[in-house]
């Protein structure tokens, strides 16, 4: 039976992402995805923002690896032609706790090395956005917007150039782990051996550990929807507008985002579904959404609202769950019983803009048993 050195299961922005830096240190990898073609889940259904690094701890991967994602990522976009742009970002605050909170912000994006912080007044705020009414924001001048599809279609590129094989309409069946090596049954793939298994399946990540036997962690899905704001509003809007976040942490809240095309989206909402496929049963209402728009932007009315797509986040926490507040950072770690496989679960937001950095920690990690 054939053997590879590296099985990667889940064709994502991430796994596109180790596909290309494995492919170019080793021969024999295979990038495995279920679906038709790469990144045609969580890594297309998003905003599209290059984030900076400022909403982590310290000493979470996610901040770690966002910050540094960030550079390699209008790196790598520069190089391929990948529609994008550095727009910056306004964190506005309403209240005088939410001032308060962007300090707290202003402080952590620091010392996670995120460059370029400063606060605004609401008169410089207005110069930056004058459609936006709030008692003064925090700029982030290191995040932009991006075509997600075009980043995954060239990381997926990349991939086959440094000579990794791709398959598509594979999905994983089986797993049967082994000291030396994990043989695996995947679809049209058929049965492969390989030295190192990495489970990059995104909202499947915990179906995947649990078929190598480690049902350790729950993905739960939680549903983020998008509306597009009327072509004659784009207008009132320059780049990326964010309210101060939610408390609980566990999402940034309805933003405002100018696409790479010029279009101007309001999303995403939060809300846990029951299935990891459920991309349209009960939205919520257009005036509710509205409302929450509104608090932008309050030239916006329920008419200029126009239903755009949804995306499901595979978060690790879920709401009013017990116990998990250890799980709102990235997982990436061996398996318990089997060094030879390699977890990332949660992999939510910060993820595209973390790609390319979560791709050179998981590759060293990798070379660890493959050298």
């Amino acid at each position: 039976m054939e053997r590879a050195n590296v099985i990667i299961v889940g064709g994502g922005v991430v796994g596109c992402a180790l596909a290309a830096e494995l492919a170019a240190r080793y021969p024999d990898v295979f990038l495995l995805e279920a679906l038709p073609k790469p990144g045609m889940l969580t890594s297309s259904r998003n905003s599209g923002v290059i984030h900076s690094g400022l909403y982590y701890p310290p000493g979470w991967l996610k901040a770690r690896h966002c910050v540094e994602g960030n550079r390699l990522l209008y790196e790598f976009c520069a190089a391929h032609g990948i529609p994008h742009k550095r727009t910056g970002k306004s964190i506005v605050a309403q209240t005088t706790g939410e001032e308060a909170h962007l300090e707290a912000l202003l402080a952590r994006g620091r010392e996670n090395g995120v460059e370029g912080l400063k606060r605004l007044s609401r008169a410089a705020l207005k110069q930056q956005e004058p459609a936006i009414e709030a008692k003064s924001a925090l700029w982030v001048p290191s995040a932009g917007v991006i075509e997600s599809e075009g980043l995954v279609k060239a990381l997926a590129a990349q991939a086959a150039q440094n000579g990794a094989h791709i398959a598509t309409s594979a999905p994983l069946e089986a797993v049967e782990p082994h000291p030396e090596f994990v043989r695996l049954r995947a679809g049209m793939a058929g049965e492969i051996e390989t030295r190192v298994l990495i489970n990059s399946a995104g909202l499947f990540a915990d179906e995947v550990a649990g078929l190598c036997g480690t049902p350790s962690y729950r993905i739960h899905p939680c549903r983020g929807e998008y509306w597009e704001i009327a072509p004659e509003k784009t207008g009132l809007i320059n780049g990326l507008v964010y309210p101060t976040p939610d408390p609980a942490g566990l999402y940034l809240g309805v933003h405002l985002t100018k696409t790479v095309w010029g279009t101007l989206l309001a999303g995403p909402n939060a809300n846990f579904v029951n299935a990891k496929d459920d991309y349209e049963s009960d939205w919520e209402p257009k005036d509710s959404f509205c409302q929450r728009v509104q608090k932008l932007l309050p030239q916006i009315q329920p008419e200029d609202l126009h239903r755009a797509y949804s995306g499901i986040r595979p978060k690790l926490t879920a709401l009013g769950e017990p116990g998990m507040k250890d799980f709102k950072d990235f997982i990436v770690e061996r398996d318990s019983a089997h060094p030879n496989i390699i977890h990332l679960a949660g992999i939510e937001s910060p993820g595209l803009t973390a790609a390319l950095s979560l791709a050179r920690h998981v590759a060293a990690l990798a070379s660890e048993t493959l050298e």
